[in-house]
């Protein structure tokens, strides 16, 4: 792939059905061009399909306004779902995870779930600095969201006086409580394009603004999904399109009875990679009864709990093992200088990394030995390029896997519900339908209760 390291590796894929590639092709070709056409032929505009476009999105708007951000010692980003995991996963996978531990500024802190314990320990980490509040909603009516937003408010006012200057919310170009916010206050405002859905928009001032005031290349994150972008538009062949091969495969895998999608990457950095994943791949798919349900797993952790699962277990998954050939700096294990740890002498010298990529290795054997569907995906090592094209294809895969099962990966009907339930529930004005509802189907599930 063209100024891209990306691997796909399909030889385990179809596990222990009779069909053979040839024939597997035959007959999901037709499905896949469908597919790859609504994809390329509809509009950008389109409710849904923005995310297409985001790689040729100038960056300039997204630049300036993170000049503004870097001015601060810490950012509190209060988002949930769409509009936080993937600024989890850009974070933990070109910054590490330890990042705010460094003397380093701005520190990022997200506030995602509606946790007291979580919310007060943000802000007693940064309000001994300047404070940036980042607000993330295209409605601005997200419950999640904007209690946590109006608390680290009210906290900033208490402790300066004043806080709107020190406040950007990133919402709906046109509508919505946060933009009335914008135009009745002095915070700053950017655009979330209406038609990117909030688990497709990594790639657009949700995720980029904050990313970029941290120190990642946003330009080299867009230049990798815009590599993978065109190398997807431009090969219209199950040969030569992995994500044509694997739509159909997760596609095929389903009708087979497998209704689980495991992802497993090795390396610690991906964690919130397949949190991310899990989101964009259960929301989209999730419907009229169908779908498969996203499994997180992270490698090596996870070969000593998950995998005695994956390999005797019931064959009811599809698996997919990512895996990097370096991983960073060099760590090696030192010569075994006691008696009592010469067994272990056979990891004298050994590089951690390398051990993570045998062992990666030896799980994909292993899970391939029993039968099981497999596919492989392997990277030269983490980086913005190749973040940013691992995540075009995801959102790109997804989508054609969509599309092939005949429902729209871009709604989100059941998610619509809950935060029906939750307005009601909250006293929110035209929802007490919602609330006694809601209220109707917990006396349901708590009609038989045992109290210990």
């Amino acid at each position: 792939m063209d100024n891209l390291s990306i691997c796909f590796h399909f030889g385990s894929a179809l596990g222990r059905g009779d069909i053979s590639f040839a024939d597997f092709r035959k007959e999901h070709a037709l499905a896949c061009a469908e597919a790859a056409e609504w994809l390329r032929e509809t509009p950008a505009g389109t409710d849904g399909h923005g995310w297409m476009d985001l790689p040729e999105k100038s960056t300039a708007g997204i630049k300036r306004t993170a000049e503004w951000l870097k001015g601060y010692d810490s950012i509190i980003h209060v988002g949930i779902g769409g509009s936080a995991l993937g600024n989890l996963m850009l974070n933990q996978a070109l910054l590490g995870e330890f990042r705010n531990c460094e003397d380093v500024s701005p520190k990022f802190y997200l506030a995602d779930n509606p946790d007291p314990t979580k919310t007060r320990a943000i802000w007693e980490q940064a309000k001994g600095g300047r404070v940036a509040l980042v607000g993330v909603s295209k409605s601005g009516a997200t419950a999640e969201t904007m209690s946590q937003f109006l608390w680290f408010r009210n906290e900033m006012i208490k402790l300066r006086g004043c806080a709107d200057e020190d406040i950007l919310v990133i919402t709906d170009p046109e509508k919505g409580i946060f933009r009335s916010f914008a135009r009745n206050s002095g915070c700053r405002v950017m655009d979330l394009p209406a038609s990117v859905g909030g688990r497709y928009s990594v790639l657009s001032a949700a995720g980029l603004v904050s990313a970029s005031a941290v120190g990642i290349d946003i330009d080299q994150l867009l230049l990798g999904a815009g590599k993978m972008k065109e190398y997807l538009l431009d090969n219209a062949s199950m040969d030569t399109n992995p994500a044509w091969l694997a739509s159909s495969l997760h596609y095929y895998h389903e009708k087979q009875g497998r209704p689980m999608a495991v992802i497993m990457p090795y390396s610690s950095r991906m964690a919130f990679f397949a949190e991310w994943f899990a989101q964009l791949w259960g929301e989209s798919l999730g419907k009229k009864g169908m779908g498969t349900t996203p499994v997180r797993a992270v490698g090596a952790i996870d070969q000593h709990s998950q995998v005695q699962l994956y390999t005797e277990g019931p064959d009811d998954k599809i698996f997919t093992i990512i895996n990097f050939k370096k991983h960073g700096d060099k760590v090696n294990v030192p010569p075994v200088d006691c008696e009592a740890l010469k067994p272990l002498s056979y990891l004298d010298g050994a590089e951690i990394g390398n051990m993570l990529g045998l062992e990666a290795m030896s799980t994909a054997a292993a899970i391939a030995k029993t039968g099981h569907p497999l596919i492989w995906i392997e990277a030269e090592k983490i980086d913005c390029k190749t973040l940013g094209a691992l995540i075009f294809y995801y959102e790109y895969m997804t989508a054609m896997t969509g599309r092939m099962m005949g429902i729209d990966p871009f709604d989100q009907p059941g998610v619509e519900q809950g935060k029906k339930y939750t307005y009601g529930l909250m006293g929110r004005k035209g929802f007490e339908e919602d609330a006694a509802e809601a209220k109707d189907w917990f006396k349901k599930i708590s009609g038989i209760t045992l109290e210990i």
